[in-house]
């Protein structure tokens, strides 16, 4: 009896079939960051460049905002007017008395949180998951809100409005948080505890630490909620308390900017340069965040 041997199938194609898609493909993968850049360019360089030149316009020049440079460049003109009339200085100092204490309590209370689901398992523990990250989808409801901030005597004070954030807010953090915790090993957390750490020493020498990527690029994204809400604080602490966004409408609603579009501008771009200053900062430990957290 004889045998013949078999010749296993190709898996990968031949050599030129290989090297034929890669100098297919190899032209688009070369092009592809500089189509996405282009892209992102296209999307942010307008409004950007709008808002910037029309601060450092006249008030005739920028009646009717366009992507025109100013004839004569009056931005600091216009920053000293805004700082003088548009009682700038009051409304930053509100808007860091709430954004401050909020953020603190969101990551303290959602890193604790989702450390704790995400060391348990069982269909309760999926159910309390899927309710506390309900909140990314659901709109808080703001006339029960305001409601029950009356009933406790909170309403138009800053821990109302930093209690609103907090529970607003907390369903981005674990989902954020809860994702990363899942790939930290067991045997870390093991570990410490044969050391005798308790679990507030646990997380707070071994899980903490290794949530600063996820911690700063939800610490970013719930700093840009806040500092830019005007809707909620309107209806919580709006004419008792200034924060940026409040009191930019406010002076706008009052005739102080009416057709002032250059002063206008000039608000949003100071009003901005805060937040974008920490984001470039700590872009590096956002990306990874996002990356190492929400995709996992």
């Amino acid at each position: 009896m004889t045998t013949t041997a078999r010749t296993p199938a190709p898996t990968g194609g031949t050599p030129t079939t290989r090297r034929g898609l890669n100098d297919h493909h190899g032209p688009w993968r070369r092009l592809q960051p500089f189509v996405a850049i282009l892209a992102v360019v296209l999307v942010i360089a307008p409004p950007l460049w709008i808002a910037v030149v029309t601060a450092g316009k006249t008030q005739a020049e920028a009646l009717n905002p366009d992507l025109t440079l100013p004839s004569r460049w009056q931005l600091w003109e216009n920053v000293a007017a805004v700082w003088e009339q548009g009682r700038l200085p009051s409304a930053f100092l509100g808007s860091l008395l709430i954004m401050v204490p909020a953020v603190l309590a969101v990551l303290t209370l959602g890193s604790l949180a989702s450390w704790v689901l995400a060391r348990r398992s069982g269909r309760a523990v999926a159910v309390l998951y899927a309710l506390a990250i309900s909140g990314i989808v659901l709109p808080p409801a703001v006339v029960t809100i305001v409601l029950l901030l009356r009933q406790l005597g909170l309403a138009g004070t800053a821990i109302g409005m930093i209690g609103v954030y907090t529970g607003m807010y907390l369903s981005t953090v674990i989902f954020f948080v809860t994702g990363f915790v899942r790939t930290i090993p067991h045997e870390l957390e093991e570990a410490a505890r044969v050391d005798g750490a308790s679990p507030v020493r646990v997380f707070g020498t071994i899980i903490l630490p290794l949530l600063v990527p996820t911690i700063a690029t939800a610490t970013i994204l719930i700093c840009l909620y806040i500092w830019n809400d005007v809707f909620y604080a309107f209806f919580v602490v709006g004419g008792r308390l200034d924060t940026l966004p409040l009191n930019l409408f406010q002076v706008a609603s009052a005739g102080l900017y009416l057709n002032n579009w250059h002063l206008i501008f000039t608000y949003v771009v100071l009003m901005s340069l805060p937040l974008l200053v920490v984001f470039i900062v700590a872009q590096r430990k956002i990306i990874s965040g996002i990356t190492s957290g929400a995709v996992k």
